[in-house]
């Protein structure tokens, strides 16, 4: 069977278009939170679905994807008015949207080629994603253009993909997947989202007078190093009980109940640092991105909001000190990092978003990581059952996304996308591996040998 990287087809696409929302929307114009409108979410989040065909679905069989979703897009949008706008930057760079229910693109395409055809493991990266989701002329800016991007795409098998890229500003992975569940409602025939959609980004707005309160690393300024990106490879890897298990033998006592994501963390930081061989004084850092919204006491986020309601704290160490030290080091570190974040911490970042002109986060040396196995991209009903996938399309430079899977075993677990250059994809192979064979490196010459037999 051909893997994903060999895989060659042909999707022949109709010209794109605007899906306007079904009935008279608002014309007036949006506020985004200093959570929102930040410089490092002004970007497309990408996402892929795939839909296998059901042959025990009567009613599906006689249905058309494209026709369904762009009917169930046009009514989501009287909801979603927002979506149908456009971004718009104010004085002190603050965005806004402007309602003008101009409408998103939306892309008709068919493919001559099987969903069996991607392989045995449907897993990021997918190297076939720009195929999949037609990079229209001008839709990638954040400024003045379509907020949200859909491509359905029919296969020969009779299943179909549906490959979406959403401006970051207007919502994060949890706001995204309360929408595409709306839409799945509407998509099997309600008349309205189960959960009513609210705006209210004025409760995660800085405080009059804004004042910085905690400790932002995250937000450093520091020197730029920029990873070359000629030469990059993009794996994935599944980590199972059996991983987890293993990881959890390498640490003392009183961090084994640390949780399944903290130990992939400290794991993978380890392993990506060690892989990059920096110079053992360079400062490297770990993002934890964390979801903020159970962090208020009382809780101030109602059910609905579906804007950005996280923030990424840092752990700062150097290269010498993580490299050299067992994995109890790191996961330490990841646990501590995590513990920061209190509703001062997210009122804190909110302020200093006012203060210090809206920083881009610290990327330099820098590794982030996003747990979304609870964001329930894989729960995504259109009608046609759950997706075979669902989440993003793979990882970035200097982030991973972590993917609930189930493995062709049957086992349950996490699938990690990792974008590193090629020589340090290679020695991170050998550090993983390592390390999952409880052949733990805690110190620096067994990892010199380990590099000089490579």
């Amino acid at each position: 069977m051909a893997t994903q990287e060999s895989l060659v087809f042909t999707v022949t696409r109709r010209s794109p278009e605007l899906i306007t929302p079904a009935k008279p929307t608002p014309h007036e114009y949006k506020l985004l939170s200093d959570i929102d409108d930040q410089e490092g979410f002004r970007f497309q989040i990408k996402n892929i679905q795939f839909y296998p065909r059901r042959d025990n679905f009567a009613d599906v069989l006689k249905m058309d994807p494209v026709k369904v979703m762009r009917e169930a897009l046009s009514k989501a949008l009287v909801f979603y008015y927002p979506l149908a706008g456009r971004v718009r930057e104010g004085a002190g760079r603050k965005l806004s949207v402007e309602c003008t229910g101009e409408g998103v693109l939306f892309i008709e395409a068919d493919a001559d080629v099987t969903l069996e055809q991607f392989g045995d493991e449907l897993q990021p990266p997918f190297p076939c994603f720009e195929e999949l989701l037609f990079d229209v002329p001008g839709s990638t800016g954040i400024l003045d253009c379509p907020l949200l991007h859909i491509q359905v795409t029919r296969l020969k098998c009779g299943g179909f993909i549906l490959a979406s890229r959403i401006n970051h500003t207007l919502c994060d992975a949890a706001g995204l997947v309360q929408f595409m569940t709306a839409l799945g409602e509407i998509a099997r025939g309600a008349s309205a989202p189960s959960v009513s959609p609210l705006w209210q980004r004025e409760l995660l707005s800085a405080r009059d007078p804004p004042r910085i309160t905690c400790t932002h690393h995250e937000y450093d300024d520091v020197a730029e190093i920029i990873m070359p990106l000629d030469d990059m490879v993009h794996r994935s890897f599944f980590f199972g009980p059996t991983e987890i298990h293993t990881l959890r033998q390498l640490v003392p006592l009183h961090l084994r109940k640390s949780s399944s994501f903290e130990l992939l963390t400290a794991c993978l930081w380890l392993c990506r640092t060690r892989s990059l061989q920096l110079d053992p004084e360079e400062e490297v850092r770990i993002h934890c991105v964390v979801n903020a919204r159970t962090k208020f006491v009382p809780p101030i986020l109602p059910l609905g909001y579906y804007g950005n309601a996280f923030v990424y704290p840092a752990a700062l160490t150097t290269a010498g000190q993580l490299c050299e030290s067992p994995l109890g080091y790191a996961l330490e570190l990841v646990k501590k990092t995590k513990e920061v974040v209190t509703e001062e911490y997210m009122r804190s970042v909110a302020d200093l978003m006012v203060l210090k002109a809206r920083p881009h986060y610290t990327v330099a040396r820098t590794y982030i990581v996003s747990d979304l196995s609870h964001a329930g991209f894989k729960e995504v009903d259109f009608g046609w059952g759950k997706p075979a996938y669902g989440g993003p399309d793979g990882g970035l430079p200097v982030a991973s996304f972590y993917v609930p899977y189930k493995n062709k075993k049957g086992e349950d677990g996490t699938v990690v996308a990792v974008m590193l250059p090629a020589y340090a994809m290679k020695k991170f192979v050998v550090e993983l591996d390592n390390m999952l064979k409880n052949n733990n490196s805690l110190g620096h010459n067994a990892l010199q040998h380990i590099r000089s037999a490579i």
